[in-house]
């Protein structure tokens, strides 16, 4: 079964990773360096990306026919999307296993969500 593991960030999780000195921020990156691997070796990894600044984000919207595009993330939300790991595993079990692998889980600002099969749209 498929899982969509999503970091994410905050201010105050980003100051976190600011103030880190450089050795425990590189230890950080050699983490999902490890787990990129790990994964890849045991044939769950289906994707892993970082994503940038959240003030790069474009935001579409279509409301009464009129579409707009606008900069910036949604205003309302106080956590962004900082990246995510899709991975195809036996159960849930073993997705939250991984998602504890992840730094920001100590954070707690990782989620995990099962992928819906393209099967379930079918009538």
């Amino acid at each position: 079964m498929k899982y969509l593991i999503l970091i994410h960030a905050n201010p105050e999780s980003r100051a976190i990773w600011d103030g880190l000195p450089a050795d425990e921020r590189a230890a950080g990156l050699a983490a999902y360096a490890r787990l990129d691997d790990d994964l890849a070796a045991t044939g769950e990894l289906l994707a892993s990306e970082a994503l940038t600044d959240p003030a790069r984000t474009k935001r579409l919207v279509l409301r009464d026919g009129q579409a707009t595009t606008t900069d910036g993330p949604f205003a309302e939300t106080k956590e962004q999307l900082a990246g995510f790991y899709l991975v195809d595993c036996p159960d849930l079990d073993r997705a939250v296993e991984i998602a504890w692998r992840i730094p920001e889980a100590r954070l707690g600002l990782v989620e995990v969500r099962p992928v819906r099969d393209l099967a379930d749209f079918a009538p």
